[in-house]
């Protein structure tokens, strides 16, 4: 593992009751500042990895360290207020504005008013939402401004980790590639060390520094997304090919429709 990793999966294995293992033996880290995607179909083991690292359930074997700490020494509390946590379901409590959403951290550590607030404006700036969201309510909200807000309230207390899972999937393509691209920028301006979870492998490939691809609880491959384009995991192939087949298929309707 390396030295400087902010997030540290070492030789992790999970299963539940008497089944066989979600994950078996993975081993990855996520150095301080980037953006490791973490790509594989549904069942692969991809959300359990973030609940090992938040600490909402604990390894069977191995050890998941956090900012240098074992996690299993850190209480689980303390721990999650240390990470921010995007979630593909929103979540944002209904009967609260969204400036009362934002601000949930910040107050459960005992901020004062005028900083939380000051934090939830700066916040709503950041996401690219006016001041005057703040009032409003989530079902005022289109799908990408509930997960612009989604956003903001991972990064209201400053963490330096934010895990992402499948943030941006429940959105129409346009509006997911523009916040797949503006939270890529907030990441790169505030210095975060983020860890997404994609079944997608174009969004893994605009956005990432580093893929690692879990198939079957196992990661096969990981690395620079340039490294695993000819990689010989017939798996990490068909997903590489994937792009090119869609881009093709897209060139041919549009030749067809020129005709």
């Amino acid at each position: 593992m390396a030295q400087d990793a902010a997030i540290a999966v070492e030789n992790v294995s999970k299963r539940f009751g008497d089944g066989p293992p979600v994950l078996d033996n993975v081993s990855l880290s996520v150095a301080k500042g980037e953006l490791l995607a973490v790509v594989g179909a549904s069942g692969s083991g991809k959300t359990t990895l973030l609940r090992l690292i938040n600490r909402l359930t604990d390894p069977s074997s191995g050890t998941v360290r956090v900012g240098g700490l074992d996690a299993a020494s850190v209480e689980p509390v303390a721990l999650r207020r240390r990470i921010g946590y995007v979630f593909q379901e929103v979540g944002l409590f209904p009967h609260m504005t969204v400036a009362e959403n934002i601000a949930i951290t910040p107050k459960l550590l005992g901020w004062e008013r005028a900083r939380t607030n000051a934090r939830v404006h700066e916040l709503l700036g950041l996401v690219r939402l006016d001041v005057d969201y703040g009032s409003r309510l989530p079902h005022q909200l289109s799908g990408g401004e509930r997960q612009r807000v989604g956003v903001a309230r991972a990064l209201a207390a400053g963490p330096e980790m934010v895990l992402m899972d499948e943030p941006f999937a429940a959105l129409d393509p346009l509006t997911r590639e523009a916040l797949g691209q503006d939270y890529r920028s907030l990441h790169d301006r505030l210095g975060l060390t983020t860890l997404m979870i994609t079944h997608d492998m174009v969004e893994a490939l605009e956005l990432a520094d580093r893929i690692a691809v879990l198939r079957g609880g196992t990661i096969v491959a990981q690395g620079p997304p340039a490294t695993l384009i000819d990689h010989e995991h017939p798996y990490v192939k068909e997903l590489m090919q994937t792009p090119r087949r869609l881009a093709e298929r897209v060139e041919g309707l549009l030749a067809e429709k020129v005709r």
